[in-house]
Order: C-alpha cells, then sequence, then structure tokens
C-alpha cells in the first residue's frame, strides 16, 4: 500500500474537535520533521516572527516538546530568534517549562497555523502528475512518447488579514466587517472604510518624520472581473452623510450670494462702493475623479483642502492623468504628503495656494487600470498605494444568503449616521495630536527597519519608497484606530475604587483608558498599534505582488541631435564633395557642414588621411562597441 505523503495543510484543514495530538493519530513522525524543517527554513529565509505574541511563542514551545522532546530545543530558538527580545537563555528556560509540562495538549497544528496565518507556505513541493486523459489517449494510440505537456499552473494565493486581528479592531470596524462572506470580501470592507474615513477626520494629526500628517490614504483594490471587489461601493455609505451636509452647506451658501447678487444688481451704478458679492465655494467631500486639473484643484480648495476620490473603475482617473487637460497626477503626488499645491484659475485671473490639501482616495479594477493608473514599476505614484490583490475564488456564491434583515444598503446607511455623530464630535471639539509611546515607537522602528533590509534584497532599490512610505500608512492607520476609539468612550464609567469600566459590559478597561483624559493628546492603545502591524504583514506582500507585475520601463535611446546624426551618416572613407552631398540630403548648409567637419578633426572624430581625404574613426569606435555587446 502506497503510504500518502504527510500535508499539513490537510492536517489543518481536518474538522477535530479538539487540538490535542493524541497516541491514536496515525501521521508519520518522519513525515513532521520534514515538514516543520522545510517550514522553518522558509521562516528563516522570510525572517518571519511567528512569535510575536506571548501565547503563540509558549503554545509553539508546548508543540515541539510533545512531538519531538529534547530534540525539539533547537527548532524553539530557530523560530524564535526573529522576535526583537529574544533571548537565548530566556527561550531555553521557557522549553524546559514545556518539557516538564508534557501533554499539555497543544499539537503541531499550532504551529502549521501561525505560520500559515504570518504568510509562509506550508503546503508541501508539488510533483508534477500526468494528465490522466492524455495518458489514456497515448494507451489507446499505442504511443510510448513521455507527456510533456506542463500543467496548468495555479495563481499565486494572496494572504488574507489574519483572524486574530478582528476582534482587536474598534468596534465600530467589526460592525463593518461582520457582513463579509468571505474573507476576501472582509478585507476589503476593512481596508475601504478606513480609506473612506481616512478623508473625515481633519482634527486629527500626529508628528510622522517632523511633519505634521494627518490620516489620509490613497487604496487600490485589485482583483479580476467579478471577483467580488463591488463590496467596496457600500464603504462609500459610511461617510455619505457627510457628503450631503457639505452639499446642504454649499445649497444655502449659493441661495444666499443670489439673494446678494440680485440686490447687487439693483444697486450697481445708482450707488457708489458696492463691493460685488464674492462666489461661494462649491463644499463637498466626493471629488469626481473623471476632471480637468483646474477642476478638481478648485473643488479640492474650495472644501478646505479636503476631500475623497472614491471610483469603483480605477481607469476613470487613469483616463484623465492621460488627458492633456485632466492632468492632475503632480498635485495628487504632493496630496498624499500635504504638500502645497498651486494652480491658475483663469475665471479670476489668479494664483490660487492650497496648503496642506488632505486628499483621500479609494479605487478598485483590474490589474491591466493598475498599468493604466501607473505606467511602470519607477512611478512615483506606485509607493503612495495601499494595494490589495483579490484572491479569485471559482465556487458560486449563495447569492441569497444575507446577514441583514433589510439587505447592505439599509445597514451601511445606519452604519453612516453613527459615524457621521463622531464626525460631528470631533469637528465641534478642539483639534488633537497623535502620539505613539516610546515603547512603540522603538518597536516601529525595529518593525520597519527588518521589512525594509527583507525587501531591499527581494525587489532592490526601486521599492524601498514602497516601504518607507508604508510607515507612513500604518502610522495613519493607527491614527484613524485612535480616532474611532471615542465612539466607544462614550460607554465608559469611572470609578474611584476599580478605575474605568465599560457601561454596557461591566469590563474593567485596560490601564491606557484609565485616566479618563479627555485633553488635545490621543495616545495609540497597543492593540492598535499591533493590529496595524499585523495589516501591514499582509499588505507589504500584495503590494510587491502588484510591484512584480508593473511594467519595467524600457531605457530609452539617446536622441541623436543634427550634429551627431551627420558623423554617423559619414561613410568611413569620404572627401569634401561626398560630405557635402550628406549634408544636403539632411538640410545642413555647406558653410555648417564645413564647420562640423573642422570641429570633428579637432576633436578626433574624424583623421584628415590627405588633402581632401577623411576617416570616420568614430565608425569604428561604434563597430567596436557593438562587437563587445554581441560577445
Amino acid at each position: 500500500m502506497e503510504r500518502k505523503t504527510f500535508n499539513p495543510q490537510d492536517w489543518l484543514n481536518q474538522p477535530t474537535p479538539q487540538p490535542k495530538v493524541t497516541e491514536q493519530q496515525t501521521f508519520n513522525t518522519d513525515s513532521h520533521i520534514d515538514e516543520v524543517e522545510r517550514i522553518i527554513q522558509s521562516i528563516e529565509a522570510n525572517r518571519t516572527d511567528i512569535t510575536s505574541t506571548y501565547s503563540d511563542w509558549v503554545n509553539i514551545g508546548f508543540a515541539f516538546s510533545d512531538e519531538f522532546g529534547e530534540n525539539g530545543r533547537t527548532l524553539f530558538h530557530r523560530v524564535s530568534q526573529f522576535y526583537p527580545g529574544y533571548s537565548a537563555p530566556e527561550c531555553d528556560k521557557q522549553f524546559d517549562n514545556c518539557l516538564k509540562s508534557k501533554g499539555h495538549g497543544v499539537s503541531l497544528k499550532t504551529f502549521f497555523y501561525l505560520a500559515k496565518d504570518a504568510g509562509i507556505d506550508i503546503a508541501p513541493p508539488r510533483t508534477e502528475k500526468k494528465d490522466q486523459r492524455t495518458f489514456k489517449s497515448e494507451k489507446l494510440n499505442g504511443s510510448q512518447s513521455e507527456y510533456h505537456q506542463p500543467e496548468n499552473q495555479e495563481p499565486e494565493e494572496m494572504p488574507t488579514f489574519p483572524d486574530s486581528l478582528f476582534p482587536e479592531l474598534p468596534e465600530f470596524l467589526q460592525k463593518v466587517v461582520a457582513v463579509a462572506t468571505s474573507n476576501e470580501e472582509r478585507d476589503i470592507l476593512l481596508l475601504g472604510s478606513l480609506g473612506a474615513i481616512s478623508a473625515c477626520l481633519p482634527k486629527v494629526s500626529g508628528i510622522y518624520d517632523g511633519k505634521r500628517v494627518f490620516p489620509n490614504l490613497f487604496l487600490f483594490i485589485t482583483a479580476q472581473a467579478s471577483a467580488g471587489k463591488g463590496r467596496l461601493v457600500h464603504c462609500r455609505q459610511l461617510v455619505n452623510p457627510i457628503h450631503k451636509e457639505l452639499r446642504e452647506q454649499a445649497k444655502l451658501h449659493k441661495q444666499h450670494y443670489e439673494l446678494e447678487m440680485a440686490e447687487y444688481n439693483s444697486k450697481k451704478g445708482k450707488e457708489d462702493g458696492i463691493e460685488k458679492p464674492a462666489k461661494p465655494p462649491e463644499k463637498m467631500l466626493f471629488i469626481p475623479a473623471n476632471n480637468s486639473s483646474t477642476g478638481a484643484y478648485q473643488l479640492l480648495g474650495d472644501s478646505d483642502g479636503r476631500g475623497l476620490i472614491f471610483e469603483t473603475e480605477g481607469d476613470t482617473l487613469a483616463h484623465a492623468f492621460k488627458s492633456d487637460y485632466g492632468n492632475y497626477s503632480d498635485g495628487f503626488r504632493k496630496a498624499f504628503h500635504h504638500e502645497t499645491i498651486s494652480y491658475y484659475r483663469r475665471t479670476d485671473r489668479e494664483f490660487v495656494d492650497i496648503e496642506s490639501p488632505c486628499l483621500s482616495t479609494v479605487l478598485s479594477g483590474t490589474p491591466k487600470q493598475v498599468s493604466a493608473l501607473i505606467p511602470n514599476a519607477e512611478n512615483g505614484l506606485f509607493s503612495r498605494f495601499i494595494f490589495y490583490f483579490m484572491n479569485v475564488r471559482p465556487v458560486w456564491k449563495n447569492v441569497f444568503a444575507s446577514q441583514t434583515d433589510n439587505g447592505l444598503d439599509d445597514y451601511f446607511e445606519a452604519l453612516g449616521n453613527e459615524f457621521y455623530e463622531l464626525y460631528k464630535e470631533i469637528m465641534q471639539n478642539e483639534p488633537k495630536q497623535f502620539y505613539l509611546t516610546a515603547d512603540q515607537q522603538e518597536q516601529f522602528n525595529q518593525f520597519f527597519g527588518q521589512i525594509q533590509e527583507k525587501y531591499m534584497n527581494l525587489q532592490g532599490l526601486d521599492y524601498m519608497a514602497t516601504i518607507r512610505r508604508l510607515g507612513l500608512i500604518a502610522y495613519r492607520i493607527c491614527m484613524i484606530f485612535s480616532a474611532l476609539r471615542i465612539m466607544e468612550m462614550r460607554h465608559i464609567k469611572y470609578d474611584k475604587n476599580i478605575g474605568a469600566f465599560d457601561s454596557t459590559t461591566g469590563e474593567i478597561l485596560s490601564k491606557s483608558c484609565q485616566t479618563g483624559d479627555t485633553s488635545k493628546k490621543m495616545i495609540c492603545e497597543e492593540r492598535d498599534f499591533q493590529a496595524s502591524l499585523s495589516m501591514v504583514k499582509v499588505l507589504v506582500k500584495h503590494s510587491s505582488k502588484v510591484f512584480g507585475e508593473l511594467p519595467q520601463e524600457e531605457p530609452k535611446p539617446a536622441r541623436l541631435n543634427k550634429k551627431e546624426k551627420f558623423l554617423y551618416a559619414l561613410p568611413h572613407t569620404f572627401n569634401r564633395q561626398k560630405y557635402l552631398e550628406v549634408a544636403k540630403t539632411m538640410s545642413i548648409p555647406a558653410k555648417t557642414a564645413e564647420g562640423y567637419i573642422a570641429n570633428f578633426v579637432k576633436s578626433g572624430l574624424i583623421h584628415r588621411e590627405a588633402h581632401d581625404q577623411y576617416i570616420n574613426t568614430s565608425l569604428e569606435e561604434s563597430q567596436d562597441i557593438k562587437e563587445i555587446k554581441e560577445e
């Protein structure tokens, strides 16, 4: 009987009620050590830390000690070494404790799960198999030839956010993702919500690399058609009440302006010193991508430099950038870092500066639409975006299943009204400044230093800008999480004996919530900080995937000026009559050609062999270069 190869992926998928591996398990221990060794090698190659939480680290120790005994100690050290606070003596002490507690009930399944959750491919290497239909066809035809047709290559499976992330999110975001029917859908609802909300926190900011930054994010969800990215549109509903409020304000201003203009026209020419009323701003949150550059800048300026471009077809923005009238990509890139955008308004014949613009963007589209917006890997726009590459699931979805009573539109409209209350609260209060703790700052720098080193080796210098801006993106995500925690503070009560507690659940809150501080400071909670880093671990792989599929910019050949063209058009040997003939075909005057020849002789590009006899030595040099390249 053929022995089945041990596959940790199959083992993880088994519906076992208990995580403990008993002695009755039929898996081969040699297969276990081989698979664990292969996965640890992958962990080492990627320098991935799967022991970031204490409980995970301890459970891995129990899994290795139960399965391999003392032989598991080295494996435990190898897995633990990428934790920033790794200590060999502490690691040995923990493993000793695990050995003493043998039979604790934690199996290798825990190790496989944590490795997979960190993005490590735990599936065994695939062996090529002969297509059975072709094999039978060969037998029927009497053919003994080997079958060489390669197996259809499956698309690369991109990681999704770990399940452990979502219970740690602010309650509002947990409600947003609660209606998701797949991991990918859950992820894009989270990212889309963060992108939309990032445009609506104008009084929240922090200092990053010495500069004041706001929470604004650029997001691009990419997938093949019908992959499910359409769910993203519901994230727009979360901030739609804010857009409606701004449009109502604009409508009232316009009505007031029309009354003022009517009064102005009635008095014009009859009274002195009457000033013409200024046209009111067109305030709005959603700025249409299909716009002229002046139109886009004016709408952004009218809304106090704040806005959100939300387009479910990414090529809408790409087409605007490619047109002469709508090419505002330069200002778009500046807005990511809140750099001043200047433009000329023809109607009023004036230059306008938008200082510290705060623009957010949520886009979705196919991979081809990504390339249309970002034509090559060197484009500076790429590194400003969060990219999420959705996996395509060739499984029919139950289109009648619903986790809401009245459909998703009503569900997200209710959430939008809930967020609108937070928006009003933030706008009515003093601006808040966001801070990471000293320990978080140290972890942050160490975390991104390791990621930068890894991807510099994998993708080269061109990818460094993406890693560095991912740091800023992670900081902004922390900022959004912290702002959303304000919604939860409404339930917090204080008791002099126990401190802060949630009045709805009775739960005593963490120390970060104990002070009841309502000042301008906003300190990041540890759970929000760790959630942000957990997201980045996945997002950096998605960005790398999209980056690798962008076309490389072909080096353009240097343009030859007329003088160079004339030089290379001359034959190897020539006289005055010949070079004048060449000059005539290129519309070069005879006097100019004579001057060119004199300069070429002086610089050694042409050798004067005798009177009216020349040798074009530059052709010999170019031929030598050509031969070297061919070799």
